[in-house]
């Protein structure tokens, strides 16, 4: 049996809606049961594995206090042949907005949020950046 590989797409929508709910603190169990799913497919819909409807987006995005359109902002540009070169999405865009929708990703942002003085957020930036650029 062939591995059917999820569509790129697919894969953008459910990563912002494991983001978002991630974000405002809900369990994929929580979001399942609001849905009427198993927490099963919740993960199936956050990993592209199974297309999300679009009755079932709009659902989503009433419980996760979003509009429908945040699913897809940020969404790579497909490369066709009538794009130019260069207005594509930049190289490692994908794993930045991976890292973001992360765990690790969601809780660095939310505690850097919290840092009131601009000066130490500035200073944190230039360590990460300095650390960044050891390797």
């Amino acid at each position: 049996m062939v591995k059917k590989t999820p569509n790129p797409i697919d894969v953008h929508v459910g990563n912002r809606v494991r983001m978002r709910r991630m974000l405002v603190g809900m369990s994929q169990e929580k979001l399942g049961q609001k849905l009427g799913l198993t927490f099963q497919q919740i993960q199936k819909y956050e990993k592209g594995a199974n297309r999300i409807s679009a009755s079932r987006l709009f659902q989503m995005s009433q419980i996760l206090g979003v509009p429908v359109q945040f699913f897809f902002e940020d969404l790579p540009q497909q490369k066709n042949d009538d794009t130019p070169d260069g207005m594509g999405e930049a190289r490692d865009q994908g794993s930045i907005m991976d890292f973001l929708g992360s765990s690790e990703g969601l809780q660095l942002n939310r505690q850097f949020a919290r840092i009131e003085n601009p000066a130490v957020r500035r200073s944190i930036i230039e360590l990460v950046r300095s650390l960044a650029n050891q390797e």
